[in-house]
């Protein structure tokens, strides 16, 4: 038998089996959400307090899906919506869109969340989608001149610091949006981002960018986003986003001559093989000329 109860505003779930007693916290504040997840997790912990295996649900998706969003995922609100979107598309019976990449996310989160019905023993298996689950890379980086454009044009000055700091840093728009002063240290930054905790190198560039800034950048994603392409729309600069600054980091780097195990650790990349992944595509036109 499990029970539910609450501490600090989180509901927790604990189990007892001839002594023994397992807890584990919900991570919602929410009763109603607390009562859709504890028939799964108490199977889970009866499993551990017995070593016999009680996974008996098979729920139809749809209600995997309706718990699994209900869950507190500490989601951003754009991640939220985004799941929403797509799951509720694919139990609708609504196609997958065609272009290739979007299909990829459109799966990959499908199958996350066939992962996530299973682990919580609300199915018996997880029936994934075969297919691609990674989409085409993008492989846009911006060209010098659009670069000098970009970076000389842009008249909000306060921003175009954030672009320029973006550009001499390859870091991402939520590792510089989350930047604090006790961060800031001599020739590198600590930054927290979607890939957690990492060091950001400071060039010359940059450390000039953060001695002479009164007030760090306090901007939003949405609007990081959506003013950078309205200043490329302006400028002429097409098919363009944030992001790019970051692989046409790297791409200079490597044109440069900059070893790709330097590179990927500037770019806070889990391996060299994501970066191989990420920029052999776009290295292959650089190769000289040869004779066979």
């Amino acid at each position: 038998m499990a029970t539910l109860y609450k501490n600090r505003d989180v509901w927790y779930i604990t189990a007892s089996y001839e002594n023994q007693r397992l807890t584990r916290s919900l991570r919602t504040k929410s009763k109603k959400v607390a009562l859709k997840l504890k028939s799964g997790i108490e199977l889970e912990l009866l499993e551990e307090l017995t070593g016999v295996s009680n996974r008996k649900m098979n729920l139809p998706f749809e209600e995997v899906v309706s718990r699994y969003l209900s869950y507190d995922h500490n989601w951003s609100k754009r991640t939220r919506e985004l799941n929403t979107y797509i799951l509720k598309a694919y139990i609708s019976g609504k196609p997958f869109p065609p272009h290739p990449t979007t299909k990829a996310i459109h799966r990959r989160m499908i199958n996350i969340c066939w992962n996530w019905g299973f682990k919580n023993g609300l199915v018996k298996k997880a029936l994934k989608l075969e297919g691609d689950t990674k989409g085409e890379s993008r492989n846009r980086v911006l060209s010098d001149s659009e670069l000098k454009n970009l970076l000389d044009e842009i008249k909000d000055n306060r921003f175009n610091l954030f672009v320029r700091f973006a550009f001499y840093t390859g870091a991402r728009s939520g590792e510089i949006r989350s930047i604090s002063r006790e961060n800031i240290f001599s020739n590198h930054i600590v930054a927290y981002g979607e890939s957690g905790k990492r060091l950001i190198k400071l060039n010359n560039q940059a450390q000039e960018i953060m001695d002479g800034l009164d007030e760090l950048w306090d901007y939003t994603k949405d609007f990081v986003s959506h003013k950078f392409k309205k200043e490329a729309r302006r400028l002429g600069i097409p098919d363009i986003r944030f992001h790019d600054l970051r692989r046409t980091f790297g791409y200079n780097l490597i044109r440069k001559g900059r070893p790709i195990y330097e590179v990927s650790k500037l770019l806070g990349h889990s391996s060299v093989t994501t970066t191989e992944r990420h920029y052999a595509p776009l290295l292959t036109t650089e190769i000289d000329d040869f004779v066979l």
